[in-house]
C-alpha cells in the first residue's frame, strides 16, 4: 500500500467528550474538500471537554489516528485540534498604542503591536488567553473604523474580543498530542471551526448566533458585521441528558441512549399516552415499559434548561439592541442538534428563526456520507483551517519565486498580512507556549 506525503493533505483532530474524530482531506480542483479518510474512536478520559485521564486520552487519540491512516493511506504527523471545555470564558477589552510619527501611514506592524499589548492583559491565576480578536477600531477618536490600515494618525485604538482558558487544560492537550506522536500544526476554538464549516458569509454578516451542541459541552459563537462578537461554552451536552434519561427509567446508561436517539423528541406534545417502548431487563428480570410522552418530557426539562442558558448568553451579548439583532437568527449544529423537534423548541423559547446547519456544502459530491451530518461539524471546520495553512505556505512560496526583487515593501507589507490571519498568529503564540511546556 502506497502511503500519501503529508503536504498533500491535511488532518483536523476533534478531541470531544463523547468521540474522538481525526479527518483526513485536501482541497479539489473546485476548491471543495475532499475526505480522504475518518478514523473516529470513543473519548475515554475526557469530561466536559477537558482532559481528565491523560493516558486514556492518548489512546483514544491514537486509536482515531490509526483507523484514519488505514482508511486513508496517508501517514499522519501533524494535526489542527480544536480546543473547548467548560474552562472557557470571553471578555471585551478596549485598549490603544500612541504613535511616534501621527503623519505616517497605519500599517500592519501597529495593529500587531496592539495586539500584543492586548497579550500582556493581567489574567487570573492559571489562565491563559487564548485568542485576541479585534473588532473595531478607532484613529484618533474616530470610530467605526473595520480597516485602519492606509489611515494617518497619532493614537490607533480598538475593541477586542479576547477568548481566555486554563493553562493546564491547554497544555495536557498538548502532551496527549505529543505523546501520541503527532504534532500540533496549531489550535483553534472549536466554536470557531464549527462556525466556518457550517455558516455562510451572508450569514455572518446580518448576525447570527451558532449554537453547537455536542456531548459535553454546548459552545455558542455569534457574529455579527463578518466578525465574532461573542463566545460562550455552556457546560452542558447531550450526555446530561441521557443521564437524565438513565436516572428517570431507571435504565443502564447504553439503553438511555439508544432511546435518545431512536424516539426522543423535544417537543412532549407529539406523542400519544398510548405509545409504549418496551426495554429488555438485566439479568433475565422482566422487561421495562417506557411510555414516549414520560421520554419527552424528561428530554424536554433538560433541553429547555440547557437552551434558555445559551439565550441567556445572546441577550448578555446584547441582542436586544437594534445595531445588535442577529437578522439570520440561530443556526444548529454538533450530534445533539439531530434531536427531533428542536428546531421548533428553540424557536418557540428564543423566537428567533432556526435551521440546522450542515457542513455538506464546502464538501466535495463523493464524500463519505455520515461526515456530511452535524457530528462532524466541528471536525470539518477544523479541516478547513488545516488546509487553509496549506494554502497559505504554498502561495508564499510561489509569491516568493514570483517577485524575486520586491521593490515595493508595501507590497510586502500587504501580503504578509494577507497570509498571517489573526488565528495563526495565534496558533504560533500557542504553539510557542506548548514546546516550554
Amino acid at each position: 500500500m502506497m502511503f500519501m506525503e503529508q503536504s498533500n493533505f491535511s488532518v483536523g483532530l476533534d478531541i470531544g467528550t463523547t468521540k474522538i474524530v481525526a479527518l483526513v482531506g485536501k482541497k479539489n480542483e473546485y476548491n471543495k474538500v475532499e475526505i480522504l479518510g475518518l478514523g473516529k474512536s470513543k473519548s475515554l478520559g475526557v469530561h466536559r471537554g477537558v482532559v481528565n485521564n491523560i493516558t486514556q486520552t492518548i489512546q483514544s487519540i491514537q486509536k482515531a489516528i490509526d483507523e484514519a491512516n488505514s482508511n486513508s493511506g496517508c501517514v499522519i504527523k501533524d494535526v489542527v485540534v480544536g480546543i473547548a471545555g467548560q474552562h472557557i470564558r470571553s471578555i471585551q477589552h478596549s485598549d490603544y498604542i500612541t504613535r511616534e510619527n501621527p503623519e505616517s501611514v497605519i500599517n500592519d506592524e501597529d495593529i500587531q503591536r496592539l495586539i500584543q499589548q492586548v497579550y500582556k492583559l493581567v489574567m487570573l491565576p492559571g489562565e491563559e488567553i487564548i485568542h485576541v480578536l479585534p473588532q473595531e477600531f478607532k484613529v484618533d477618536g474616530q470610530g467605526e473604523i473595520k480597516e485602519p490600515i492606509g489611515m494617518h494618525g497619532g493614537r490607533l485604538e480598538a475593541n477586542f474580543h479576547v477568548v481566555v482558558g486554563q493553562v493546564s487544560s491547554i497544555k495536557n492537550i498538548g502532551r496527549c498530542i505529543k505523546s501520541a506522536g503527532l504534532s500540533m500544526a496549531s489550535i483553534t476554538l472549536e466554536p470557531l471551526a464549527s462556525s466556518k464549516a457550517v455558516l455562510s458569509f451572508e450569514e455572518k454578516e446580518a448576525g447570527v448566533a451558532l449554537i453547537d451542541i455536542g456531548g459535553g459541552t454546548t459552545d455558542l459563537a455569534i457574529f455579527k458585521d463578518g466578525i465574532i462578537r461573542h463566545t460562550a461554552v455552556i457546560p452542558y451536552g447531550g450526555n446530561v441528558i441521557t443521564e437524565d434519561i438513565k436516572e428517570g427509567c431507571s435504565i443502564i446508561e447504553k439503553q438511555a441512549e439508544l432511546l435518545k436517539i431512536k424516539f426522543g423528541s423535544a417537543w412532549p406534545g407529539e406523542n400519544r399516552d398510548t405509545e409504549i417502548v418496551s426495554i429488555p431487563g438485566l439479568q433475565g428480570r422482566d422487561p421495562k415499559e417506557i411510555s414516549l410522552k414520560t421520554l419527552s418530557k424528561i428530554i424536554n426539562a433538560r433541553v429547555v434548561e440547557i437552551i434558555e442558558q445559551v439565550f441567556l448568553e445572546i441577550k448578555n451579548y446584547g441582542h436586544s439592541e437594534q445595531k445588535k439583532k442577529l437578522i439570520a437568527g440561530i443556526v444548529l449544529t454538533g450530534g445533539g442538534s439531530q434531536l427531533k423537534h428542536l428546531k421548533q423548541l428553540v424557536e418557540y423559547i428564543t423566537g428567533m428563526d432556526t435551521r440546522v446547519g450542515y457542513p455538506s456544502e464546502h464538501l466535495a459530491g463523493s464524500t463519505i456520507d455520515s461526515v456530511s451530518s452535524p457530528l462532524f461539524a466541528t471536525s470539518v471546520g477544523l479541516l478547513m483551517n488545516a488546509l487553509e495553512d496549506i494554502l497559505i505556505e504554498k502561495n508564499e512560496s510561489s509569491y516568493q519565486d514570483k517577485i524575486p526583487h520586491l521593490e515595493n515593501e508595501q507590497k510586502k507589507e500587504k501580503f504578509s498580512k494577507q497570509r498571517k490571519s489573526i488565528l495563526d498568529r495565534f496558533g504560533e503564540k500557542l504553539k510557542e507556549f506548548l514546546d516550554n511546556a
